[in-house]
């Protein structure tokens, strides 16, 4: 299940930094700060592409800048602000709860009916992917609105779009409605400055409150192949229910050939619906008792199958004909009595046997769509793509949307190697490795549009070890982190690419939070690059670090190596070690290891230090810097000794911005420089080395 806490920070207990941390006046100078960063409206007639060639980019920036690290993904990105268009660009804007912090690149193109967007395709391609948001209905629930889709002016489809799997509000686990009142009026509320139950006169509040969760995707494939040069033109028309549809960017692919497997237990035979008007999923049962009996695949062929449970596998081959081609497609159905783990719906996805009756093993997964029908967050229930524990078992090309999590995994179980697969539009997490998960990898995977942390080893009562995420894409997490390492012993975060974090965490966090068992052993986070990362923490009121360690729970003192990372475009800091003000003077961080880092544009500083403890730095060039190198606070203690927190230079730290190297020796080894919220600076735009 999931966990019954979001990946958000919990608020602050009573004290003198909560209360400085929440004054609604540093809300609001935040607010400003990142204003300079937003930018504002500006027309896109003369966007860039428009009569121009392709901008093709990853995560929004020039793919030179990532060479080697994130996902390999078949398909090319094109972010609309770039493309041809008579509509509005919006946007760049980080600001939470706002269209142009949740678009890819912070920025997106706003259509009105009978307005467009063109994208001049860069390779030969056959299907695309649109990503784009359109307002939810006045009492929640969701629209639909047409999008004609032509390619060089002729062969037009017209799409459905929806917004009834977008738009949640109000706080955490979030509502449909957008007149909602508080659902926790009793948790400090930063935008009041108190605590509305215990208020008088009690606060009021505008809604719809805090909506997020704006975009969603929709595959289109384009009935033929088309070349590079052929212009795919996205145009609202003239009595769209939809004020505006906004269209943030356009994936395209060339799909090729479905995949055929002759000698496999074929699931028509037994019953199967490629029309999806049946329910399949006792025909799958079928197919798949029998592909046990006589050794052979389980096949899934061209269609979509309409499946609204659970599919139990175990010691099973399934393979679909492509993720463009066998779409597993069900409904979310309400339970009449909660099951005991809690859940109160089923719905489509596929599972292992739970791990206290032995789990699953030898399962192997590929080829094909599940397509969820998940509305809001119930965090009891298994709604999931992927479920349950799965060892010595692959996990291979799938295409997972509209879950609650694309997958869920509640171990103990070992030796799991998910791969090249596409996870997007989730409720909550892309991913979690939870309890006792080990030896398991995730590599080649894209993750977009989380409701939770993209990717996440979650190391819950039972510890995680040995697990690796290698090679792949996170973007637009709406909430908290796009990876996140919650305890566990000998890890490994690699070659990464991180993008968009949007509130209440940032692009990757080490945390000891949640329930997690101890950081032991090692964890090595090498060669990642993030960017446009490090968010306005809502309960704190401050900025977070690119990447931020948070000292919860426990001490954190593994050998933590932080080693060839970029930090690109931060935000406010680039690195971040912090304790919460109840346990800043019991918890610390410490032996963590800095070395051969590139950071390229700070709103503020490169090391915000807000924890006991200490670290190292070795080789950790910056540049655009916006305030003092490293913003030191320790645990606000503020002795005549210094900070309790101390930073060592191993040497060839280089680099700075307006106020000077960044590591300068006046700073060492733990000067007091705390600046609580320092103005942000905006940063240019990353560029090559």
């Amino acid at each position: 299940m999931s966990r019954s806490i979001t990946g958000a920070v919990a608020k602050w207990s009573d004290g003198p930094r909560r209360r400085a941390a929440m004054a609604v006046a540093s809300l609001t100078a935040a607010a400003v700060g990142l204003s300079v960063l937003a930018g504002g409206t500006a027309s896109a007639g003369a966007a860039a592409g428009g009569g121009a060639g392709p901008v093709v980019t990853r995560a929004a920036l020039d793919p030179a800048l990532v060479a080697g690290r994130g996902a390999s993904v078949g398909f090319a990105e094109q972010e609309a602000e770039n493309a041809a268009t008579n509509g509005t660009v919006i946007g760049p804007g980080r600001t939470a709860y706002t269209l142009p912090a949740e678009a890819s690149g912070r920025r997106a193109v706003s259509l009105t009916p009978g307005q467009y967007v063109e994208f001049t395709l860069p390779a030969a391609a056959d299907a695309i992917t649109v990503r784009y948001s359109i307002p939810d209905a006045p009492g929640g629930g969701g629209i639909t609105a047409p999008l004609d889709v032509t390619v060089n002016g002729k062969n037009r489809t017209t799409a459905t779009l929806t917004s009834q799997y977008s738009w949640l509000y109000n706080q955490y686990p979030f509502s449909n409605d957008p007149n909602a009142g508080l659902l926790h009026p009793d948790y400090w509320v930063t935008e009041c400055g108190c605590v509305p139950a215990a208020t008088t006169p009690a606060p009021e509040f505008a809604t719809p409150f805090r909506p997020n969760h704006f975009y969603d995707e929709q595959r289109l494939t384009l009935g033929r192949k088309y070349r590079a040069g052929d212009k795919v033109r996205l145009t609202v028309p003239a009595g769209s229910k939809a004020s505006a549809t906004t269209i943030d960017l356009l994936d395209s692919q060339l799909v090729g050939a479905p995949h055929v497997a002759v000698v496999a237990a074929n699931v028509l035979a037994f019953g199967a619906d490629p029309s999806g008007r049946r329910d399949s999923a006792d025909a799958i049962d079928r197919a798949i008792a029998f592909a046990k009996r006589t050794h052979l695949k389980v096949y899934i062929p061209p269609g979509t199958y309409q499946v609204n449970r659970h599919i139990v596998v175990d010691d099973v081959t399934i393979e679909g004909a492509g993720s463009w081609y066998t779409i597993i497609k069900g409904h979310e159905v309400a339970l009449t009595t909660p099951l005991p783990d809690g859940s109160v719906h089923t719905g489509v996805g596929f599972y292992g046997k739970d791990a206290a009756a032995g789990g699953s093993s030898n399962v192997h997964l590929s080829g094909f769509a599940v397509e969820g029908d998940v509305r809001d967050r119930v965090d009891t229930d298994q709604v999931n793509g992927i479920g349950g524990a799965l060892s010595n078992s692959t996990i291979d090309g799938l295409y997972v949307h509209h879950t609650k999590v694309g997958m869920w995994f509640d171990g103990p179980m070992t030796n799991l190697r998910i791969t090249n697969n596409v996870i997007t539009d989730q409720i909550a997490d892309g991913l979690n490795f939870h309890t006792g998960v080990t030896h398991s990898l995730v590599s080649n995977t894209f993750v977009r549009n989380s409701g939770d942390d993209g990717l996440a080893m979650w190391s819950e009562k039972t510890g995680n070890a040995g697990n690796t995420f290698d090679h792949n894409t996170v973007q637009t997490p709406v909430l908290a982190n796009g990876i996140a390492i919650y305890g566990g012993t000998d890890n490994t975060v690699s070659d990464n690419l991180i993008a968009d974090p949007i509130r209440e965490g940032s692009a990757i966090q080490v945390g000891s939070r949640f329930g997690s068992e101890a950081f032991t052993g090692h964890l090595w986070i090498t060669d990642n690059t993030t960017v446009r990362a490090g968010t306005y923490e809502l309960n704190w009121n401050i900025g977070l670090g690119a990447i931020w360690f948070f000292a919860l729970e426990k001490n954190i003192d593994a050998d933590i190596r932080v080693t060839g990372d970029h930090f690109l475009d931060n935000t406010y800091n680039a690195i971040m070690l912090v304790s919460d003000w109840p346990v800043k003077d019991l918890y610390s961080i410490s032996n963590v290891h800095f070395k051969d880092i590139r950071v390229d544009g700070t709103g503020t500083s490169v090391v915000s230090g807000r924890a006991a403890g200490s670290s190292s730095f070795e080789n950790v060039d910056a540049r655009n810097v916006g305030a003092v190198g490293v913003n030191n606070c320790g645990s606000f203690h503020f002795t005549p000794a210094g900070s309790e927190f101390a930073l060592t230079d191993l040497g060839g730290n280089d680099g700075g911005g307006t106020t000077g190297p960044w590591l300068a020796p006046w700073e060492l080894p733990n000067t007091i420089t705390c600046d609580d919220r320092p103005a942000v600076v905006a940063p240019p735009a990353p560029s090559a080395w």
